[in-house]
Order: C-alpha cells, then sequence, then structure tokens
C-alpha cells in the first residue's frame, strides 16, 4: 500500500488528474482500454464496458481506446450554400477586402477605392494602421487613421493610440492567449484581441455596407461566409487567435463556426495562378513556353475578350477569372510540382504544390516553411543605419516623444523604397521631418548634417534641401539581409527530397513587386525551375482567398506541420519502461506518461480524413471531459515528458444529462473526430449510446 500510495503521488501523476468547480473530472490522460493478448502486444479491439465500480473509476481514469486507421470521407463542399464570399486578407503592412457571388464566382470583386494614399503607391489596399482614441475608443483605419494622426499636435498625439505592423506580434509571440497586449508607438498597451477586432470590424462595416448598396435584400445574417487570410507557417494557437478576434467583432458567431474559414495565403496565392491567362504572367526566367506556346497566346472568346477590355476602360474592380484551369496550369502533367513563395510584409511562406488532374485539385508535398522574413526587414535595417548615424538613445527617444512624426519619417522611406532596383544608379533623397531636424539640435546641441559628417555610415550625405541623400549602393544594402534569408529558406526547401523536380516558382505577396527581391530570386532560381509572377501580385492572395472560400475543397491533400497526441496509461512492460512510469493501481501495473500519436510531423493528411478516439467518464454523471493535447516537431517520441514535447491545446467535451438506469447497463462512450487536413485542426464528437452529437471544441489559446 505504501509502494501504491508513493507511486500515485509521484511527480507527473497527481497533476493528470483535477477536479473542477462542478466535480467534473479533468482529464490529461485516459486510461488505454486496448486488450493485451497472451504475448502483451496490442489489439485493436476495444475492452468490454467496465461495471461502476471497476479500478478505473477508483482512479478516476477515463478508458480511451485509440482507432488505428483513420477514415477518409468523401470530397464534397462543406457547409450551407453562402449568397456571397467575402475575403479578407489582413496584411501586415498593407490590408484589404474582396468579394464574389456565388451564382458568378467567375467575377472577383476587389473593395472600393481608398481615400488617402501615397505618391507613386497604388491604394488597392489600406495600410494596416489602427487609431484609438485616448480613451482606447476606436478612431479609424488605413489612411484615414495615419493621416489623422499626423495631423494631431505633437503633444496630443503623446496620448493618442496608433498601432501599424502589429500582425507580426501574433507569430513571435511564444506565449500568444487572449490577454497578450500590444504595445501603441506612444508605448501604451492594449490587448492584441482587441486591436484585431477592431481591424476586423472595420472591414466587415465596409464590406456589408459595398454589399448592400449593390444588394439592398442582402440578409442581414448567414448570407455571407468570410475568408480570413493567415501566413501558413502559423501554428495553431495564432490561427484560432484571428478565429476568436472575428468572433468578437461579430463577423459571425460562434454557433455558426462554419460561416468563417481561415485561409492560409501561399494556397490561396496558388488557388488564384490555377486561374491565370498566359498574359497574365510575368516569367521571369525568359524561357519559351511549353509546347511552343508564346506569352501572348490567348485562348479567350472574343466575348471575354470584350468583357475584359470593357473592365479596363471603365477602370472597373471586378477581374474575371477561368471558369476552368488557366492556360499554364492546361499544359502542367499530372504530378507537376511547384512552389508557392509568398513575401509579404511580415513574413516569408513557403508551400509545395502537386497539381492532381483531371479536376486541378491541390496537393501539399512538404509542411509549409519560412518566417519573419518580410519586406518590414528593409524597415529595420533602414532605422538600425539612422541609430548608426544619429545614435539609438535619439531615436528611441524621438520614437517616444514624437511618435507622429516618426511614423511620418518611415512613411517617406517606403516611398524610396519602392523605387529601389538593383540596376538603379541614381541618389535617393529621403526627407526628414522638422521636428527630426529641430529635435536632433535640441537634443544634442548640433545640427544633422554634423551628425552625417561624423557618422561612419558611407555613402548617406545630407541633402542642401534638408534630405537624407542615399546613394543607390546604401538602398541595396538594406534589403540584403532580408533577401538571403529570403533566398536560403527557398533553397534549403528546394534540396528537401520531397521537393525535388521543382517546375515552376511563383513569386506572390506585396514584397514580390520589388525590382529587387525579383532580381534576386531570378539570379538564384531561373536555371533551377521558371520563375513566374502573376499580374497585380499584391492582390493574388485576396482574389484566391475568393476561390478559396467558393470552394474550400480545392487543397485535397496537406502537410501536418508537428506532431500532434495525448498521454495515455499502457501495460507496464518489465525491461521497457522506465521504474519512474510505473503506477500501480488496484494491483495492476501501468506505465504513466506514454504518446499516444493522432499524426505524425509532415505525414500528409486529406481533407475530410478523421482519427478518432473513444472516451468514456470516469463516474456517472459526469458532465465535462477534458483532455491535454501533446506537440512537438519531431516524430520519435515515446513518451509526453521527452524533450521538445510540450501541451499545446485541450479538447473539450460537454456531456448532455442521460439517464441514470441506462447507464447502470454499460459504461458510456463518446467517441471524438479529429481532422488534421484542414487549415485549422477541428474535432467532433458524438454519444454512441445514444447516436446525438457532443458539444466539442478544441483550445489552444489556453495553455
Amino acid at each position: 500500500m505504501n509502494m501504491e500510495r508513493r507511486l500515485a503521488e509521484a511527480p507527473g501523476v497527481q497533476e493528470r488528474l483535477a477536479v473542477d468547480a462542478n466535480m467534473s473530472t479533468l482529464l490529461d490522460v485516459s486510461m488505454n482500454s486496448l486488450q493485451i493478448d497472451t504475448n502483451g502486444n496490442r489489439s485493436t479491439t476495444p475492452s468490454p464496458p467496465r461495471s461502476p465500480g471497476s479500478h478505473n473509476e477508483s482512479c478516476s481514469i477515463a478508458p480511451l481506446t485509440p482507432s488505428q486507421s483513420p477514415r477518409n470521407e468523401p470530397r464534397t463542399k462543406r457547409g450551407p450554400s453562402f449568397f456571397v464570399v467575402v475575403a479578407i486578407d489582413f496584411g501586415t503592412t498593407s490590408s484589404g477586402y474582396a468579394f464574389s457571388f456565388s451564382k458568378d464566382p467567375e467575377a472577383i470583386h476587389m473593395m472600393r477605392k481608398w481615400e488617402g494614399g501615397d505618391p507613386g503607391v497604388a491604394n488597392q489596399k489600406t495600410p494596416t494602421s489602427l487609431l484609438l482614441t485616448p480613451e482606447k475608443n476606436f478612431h479609424s483605419f488605413g489612411y484615414t487613421a495615419r493621416d489623422y494622426y499626423h495631423d494631431l499636435d505633437p503633444e496630443e498625439a503623446r496620448e493618442w493610440l496608433y498601432l501599424e505592423k502589429f500582425k507580426m506580434k501574433i507569430h513571435s509571440t511564444s506565449d500568444l492567449s487572449m490577454k497578450t497586449e500590444l504595445e501603441a508607438v506612444n508605448g501604451k498597451k492594449i490587448q492584441a484581441l482587441e486591436v484585431f477586432a477592431h481591424a476586423l470590424r472595420f472591414f466587415k462595416q465596409h464590406a456589408m455596407q459595398e454589399l448592400k448598396d449593390q444588394c439592398p435584400s442582402l440578409p442581414e445574417s448567414d448570407a455571407v461566409r468570410w475568408v480570413i487570410t493567415v501566413p501558413a507557417i502559423w501554428k495553431q494557437p495564432a490561427k484560432q487567435f484571428m478565429r476568436e478576434a472575428a468572433y468578437l467583432a461579430g463577423l459571425v458567431s460562434p454557433d455558426n463556426p462554419e460561416q468563417l474559414l481561415i485561409a492560409l495565403e501561399p494556397e490561396a496565392a496558388s488557388i488564384y495562378c490555377r486561374k491565370l491567362r498566359l498574359h497574365q504572367l510575368i516569367d521571369l526566367s525568359c524561357n519559351p513556353m511549353a509546347n511552343g506556346f508564346s506569352p501572348d497566346r490567348s485562348i479567350d472568346s472574343s466575348f471575354r475578350q470584350a468583357r475584359e477590355q470593357l473592365r479596363r476602360s471603365r477602370h472597373s474592380r471586378t477581374f474575371l477569372v477561368e471558369s476552368g484551369m488557366g492556360e499554364l496550369w492546361s499544359e502542367m502533367q499530372e504530378g507537376d510540382r511547384y512552389i508557392v513563395a509568398d513575401c509579404g510584409g511580415g513574413t516569408v511562406d513557403l508551400t509545395v504544390h502537386q497539381i492532381e488532374q483531371p479536376r486541378g485539385t491541390l496537393k501539399e508535398l512538404y509542411k509549409a516553411s519560412g518566417g519573419p522574413h518580410g519586406a518590414v526587414g528593409v524597415d529595420l535595417a533602414f532605422e538600425k543605419m539612422l541609430c548608426q548615424i544619429f545614435g539609438e538613445d535619439f531615436i528611441a527617444t524621438f520614437k517616444a516623444k514624437r511618435p507622429a512624426a516618426w511614423v511620418d519619417l518611415m512613411i517617406a522611406f517606403e516611398a524610396r523604397k519602392r523605387t529601389a532596383a538593383p540596376q538603379r544608379s541614381s541618389h535617393l533623397n529621403i526627407s526628414l521631418p522638422f521636428s527630426f531636424i529641430d529635435f536632433y539640435r535640441r537634443h544634442k546641441g548640433q545640427n544633422v548634417e554634423t551628425a552625417l559628417k561624423k557618422s561612419s555610415v558611407n555613402f548617406v550625405k545630407w541633402s542642401s534641401q534638408g534630405m537624407l541623400r542615399m546613394s543607390s549602393e546604401a538602398m541595396n544594402e538594406l534589403f540584403q539581409p532580408t533577401i538571403n534569408q529570403i533566398i536560403q529558406h527557398i533553397g534549403d526547401l528546394m534540396k528537401k527530397p520531397d521537393v525535388k523536380g521543382i517546375k515552376f516558382l511563383f513569386l506572390v505577396g506585396g514584397f514580390a513587386e520589388s525590382p529587387m527581391l525579383q532580381y534576386a530570386v531570378q539570379s538564384a532560381f531561373s536555371n533551377v525551375c521558371r520563375v513566374i509572377i502573376p499580374q497585380d501580385v499584391g492582390l493574388t492572395i485576396l482574389k484566391g482567398a475568393v476561390l478559396f472560400g467558393l470552394d474550400p475543397t480545392i487543397v485535397r491533400v496537406r502537410r501536418s506541420p508537428l506532431t500532434y497526441g495525448v498521454g495515455v496509461l499502457n501495460k507496464f512492460v518489465e525491461g521497457k519502461h522506465p521504474k519512474e512510469k510505473l503506477l500501480v493501481k488496484e494491483g495492476n501495473n501501468w506505465c504513466t506518461d506514454i504518446f499516444d500519436k493522432f499524426v505524425s510531423v509532415d505525414q500528409s493528411v486529406a481533407l475530410g480524413e478523421v482519427v478518432q478516439r473513444s472516451y468514456c467518464p470516469a463516474r456517472l454523471g459526469q458532465r465535462k471531459i477534458i483532455i491535454n493535447v501533446y506537440c512537438c516537431a519531431t516524430d520519435d517520441i515515446v513518451y509526453i515528458t521527452d524533450p521538445g514535447v510540450r501541451k499545446c491545446g485541450t479538447i473539450n467535451l460537454e456531456l448532455s444529462e442521460v439517464d441514470e438506469s441506462s447507464l447502470k447497463r454499460g459504461r458510456r462512450e463518446i467517441r471524438a473526430g479529429m481532422q488534421f487536413g484542414d487549415t485549422e485542426i477541428k474535432v467532433t464528437a458524438m454519444d454512441v449510446k445514444t447516436s446525438k452529437t457532443v458539444r466539442a471544441t478544441i483550445d489552444f489559446l489556453s495553455n
């Protein structure tokens, strides 16, 4: 008895069992009810139901029955039919929305043109900039927010909360939760969930107003399917965070989750590229097209040509897409492979797809990869250069004391950054706000021209017009660290065994508009594959997200980014299991902390594929089961305590009341099904005895 008590109280055992305020058993692990044959091997036959007085109940551990073979469901378009699909491309530096009516899926309508903008910058999207009042109430978003903040008195501006490029925080925060905070440029903090909800609510209001102007009879609810784009390299907590922000913003109700889809940005780009015609593509490789087709070859009917010409002549915001696949895709053979490199403001996102004929569905060949190497990296290099010239202490003080002027300085740099080109030889002038010049003189007791003369930074001089005068070499140097990271990521991906034989490399995203990046990618990879850039490259993801909303089943197979599973108890085997994992209960020897794998890292998982497990409540009248989910970046896992394994989420099963007399005839079984082949991990559950649906959720934000 002493030995049993000591083992039950050992570290890692008591933490696995807890009771909440409603006396519901909280389960980290359920007892594995696999039968053990005479040789000690696993049997896939579930254990028979146990009586309420069995040893499992006294231990408060519920049995678990793994289902070794996932079940495939047919590829069908899911969910109810919607009148219109609205996609929001929520970017690090710029954002926008587009929509398409389900009855006319070949026409994608871009959002109305935004007011404001920068010289030389097409304002098809608006800056991801949010302005809140000193009381933290919503004031404005996009160009309006930026321009209003610019016009505030410097002292007044210090009280307002201006946020930009805040999407990066969601990717970089390792302990993301509902309470994660963001810092405005004035140093004040606010909950990140509120910030994202403000932005999404802004887009919802604009989109709904535009839809109602076109369709006055549009119903208020359930008529719109919403799609929000996120990087493919985002982990499950970040995806759930975006969904929770959408709920808070009122896009959809948590009771109708299928009305909102999370689209992966490179996937969306890939889906749209399927529809492109040859004249909508720019081939940086300058190689002839397959079968002798030239880039100007068109197979459009005269009617479609007329519609397209009419759209261009009227400067319409409507883009027409092929009803089937575009010309480039029609020339691709079964099994042809290609990479989509989504180079955005904050991240670079790489995905590898294989075309499946004849329906043109897509299969992911390697898990999404990339990193925080977007265009913002060039901005950070510019800031680092300013610190070298004027001093880190001054730049930090200026940002804190004159936040609006700092925003103006970065806007001026952004405009010049877009003109950078590898073959450019002329200098670039960047305007310094007067407040910067004046603040430096007051703070340092000398003028900025003196600082530039004393600086060791070459190729940056002072212009008599009151500007920083940068040589083209200096500007190019700011790009190199970020571009080198992108080239390295693509190169490393191409070396993977599963990624050999790449035929095309599609370069998409806002950063892909940069001639600097285009030249670097062309130089590095045009001898390996054809490097393709779609026209309107900055809108590729947005258009693809609309198409994904119209048919979410187009990507048939994805790769799991991590290994997922739960902890279970198995029969203890001498010589195989370590002594510290031994748990003795009612005369039975159990091994604790066994990792029961749901899916492996980089495993191919088909859309609709279900991993099933059965759980039994530990006692009569139990109303809730909570099971911890663990993940790891490797596949060689034996125990949940192995290095690299961490708790990442919880499965919550909410049980309805049942007649206790029926339970006395056998244990209650809840069958849970988990889907890993979608853009989000999903869980469903059913009461086996009654065949009724059990409310089931999976939570990645409460850890």
